[in-house]
């Protein structure tokens, strides 16, 4: 048995799809694996590190040579290639690896939390807890449900069929759409890249994995846990930035899953449908909490804290972006605020071991440069501090800042919150619907015809009562948003059906064969045929003995 190894060094700056990095390292594990014994026969590994210089070492048994390598289209193809090859041969549409790669990532998820945790910590200062319930137990929860439900799943659904086709049967069969790309995010850098290839593999799909290179460590990590737990001629993982993910996006794709922001969401679908591949985007939006009186205000407070700052501090795209209350309320529900955001997080919550910090330096300097806005600033009503050096931002409240202002034209991402006043609560109808259709709208109140209208007329991914975020733990609801905020949805069987063509299939044997659908057509034929056609058996009868109605 052969090994070959490349290290690639390269002088580069990449500016990422989310934000831009001076430096980073780039992995990609190409390995062809014996299927039964997973025992590795080729291992090919690409580094690369910012350094002044240029250059790359190969290192084999019995020789050196100097090369370079790159993760060009070339590569990517390389990859897709060898991705579809192992889909050709059958062998990922069988129930039994598909179950053994689920059982896999469920015994990943059990050995290695320690390591998950740690990564989610180096990339987002993310809290031990928190990580465990946002991204470890919900990623057991997908896995788990896939492996209970995969049978099911798979049985083809049977249909009524119609006389004009009796005597037949007919059924829907759920296949395998082929060689699919998940391109995941950095905000829930572990779960929303494992969670689309739960959903890719139950469907029986062969899986290229672009993890976010903004949470390098969780990148790293999940390449390297791939590699060792799952069928690597069949589930791949890319590591890298724009270059690597242009090189992905070049190449002819059976389905494209992209979590992430608009602006990068319309360069995925622009290259996708050069290829006319169809593409499920999770985006976001600026999702509002609409805050009546008449609520539990100590209970509905302390959910959109939860729903916000104690949620990656405000980096979801499922996360509360504004608050829209009336003018009367607005004092109460301010206060009340301050008061348990000082329970959750302490008095000095820049030092809280309990809120996450802001992901990079690019992304603090854009919401420093928000809050530091011409009319904004000085709409504070708590917090605004700040810290550079530990990337940390207070939990901030704003009152009524101008509508132009771009904390209320694009998706915060991040611990700035904008409270919006109206005179009634109808009114937030209005200031809702005057924008792109949110991922989430999140409703606190006891008054069941506001509910209703809110049902009725508010476009939206997804809508919550009395609560933030929750819904999305529901698996026989679909996750996904509507417009801007995003098309196509996954999560449980969705997550199953989104990866799979639903293909019609009609069965019919060589009985039962009528004249009737072959010329000559005849007065005769034409009277029984739209009898036949309707359904009318009093009908049918006449058209059989030679009367009509």
């Amino acid at each position: 048995m052969k090994s070959l190894c490349i290290d690639l060094f390269k002088n580069c700056s990449a500016t990422s799809l989310a934000g831009t990095r001076s430096s980073r390292v780039l992995t990609y594990r190409f390995q062809r694996t014996n299927y039964r014994t997973h025992l590795p026969s080729t291992k090919l590994t690409f580094s690369s590190y910012s350094t002044k210089t240029c250059f790359a070492t190969l290192s084999a048994v019995t020789s050196e040579v100097e090369e370079k390598q790159t993760f060009n289209p070339d590569k990517a193809g390389e990859l897709v290639k060898e991705l579809r090859n192992s889909f050709n041969s059958g062998r990922t549409k069988s129930y039994e690896w598909r179950m053994l790669q689920l059982e896999n990532i469920a015994k990943m998820l059990e050995e290695k939390e320690k390591e998950i945790t740690e990564a989610l910590y180096k990339d987002l200062s993310k809290p031990e807890v928190e990580a465990f319930i946002s991204e470890i137990v919900t990623a057991k929860s997908s896995c788990n449900e896939a492996l209970k439900e995969l049978r099911q799943w798979m049985i083809p659904q049977k249909v009524n069929t119609s006389i004009t086709t009796f005597p037949s049967s007919a059924e829907i069969v759920s296949e395998p759409l082929g060689v699919v790309l998940v391109i995941s995010t950095w905000n829930f850098p572990f779960l929303l890249s494992l969670d689309p290839v739960i959903g890719a593999i139950s469907a029986g799909n062969a899986v290229a994995l672009k993890p976010s290179e903004i949470a390098p460590a969780t990148s790293s990590l999940l390449a390297k846990l791939v590699e060792e737990y799952l069928d690597n001629s069949a589930v791949k993982v890319v590591e890298g930035a724009v270059p690597e993910t242009t090189a992905l996006l070049e190449q002819k794709w059976d389905k494209i899953l992209y979590t992430g922001s608009a602006r990068v969401g319309r360069i995925v679908m622009a290259a996708a449908a050069k290829h006319l591949t169809p593409v499920i985007l999770e985006l976001g939006g600026k999702s509002p909490a609409v805050v009546h009186s008449d609520v539990d205000l100590q209970v509905a407070v302390r959910r959109i804290i939860a729903g916000k700052w104690a949620l990656n501090n405000g980096q979801a795209c499922i996360g509360v972006d504004y608050i829209i209350t009336t003018k009367d309320f607005a004092p109460k529900l301010i206060e009340a605020l301050k008061i348990e955001l000082e329970q959750f997080f302490g008095k000095d919550p820049i030092n809280s071991k309990d809120i996450s910090r802001i992901v990079s330096s690019t992304q603090f300097k854009r919401l420093a440069k928000l809050l530091d806005e011409d009319k904004v600033s000085d709409k504070i009503v708590l917090g605004g501090q700040m810290d550079e050096n530990q990337l940390k931002i207070a939990p901030t409240i704003l009152l009524d800042i101008p509508e132009e202002s771009q904390l209320m034209q694009e998706e915060i991402f991040g611990p700035l919150m904008p409270i919006v006043t109206v005179e009634k609560i109808e009114d937030s109808f209005d200031v809702i619907n005057s924008r792109p259709k949110p991922l989430a709208v999140y409703v606190f109140t006891n008054n069941e015809q506001l509910k209703k209208g809110f049902v009725e007329n508010i476009s939206s991914g997804g809508m919550l009562f009395n609560d933030t975020v929750l819904h999305v733990s529901i698996s026989g609801l679909p996750f996904g948003g509507v417009g801007e905020s995003g098309m196509g949805s996954y999560h449980g069987k969705f997550s199953f059906d989104g990866f799979s063509h639903k293909k019609a299939v009609l069965y019919r044997s060589f009985s039962g064969d009528s004249s009737l659908r072959y010329p000559p057509y005849t007065p005769e034929k034409q009277r029984l045929l739209k009898a036949v056609i309707s359904g009318d058996i009093f009908s049918i009868i006449l058209a059989l003995i030679g009367w009509s109605k």
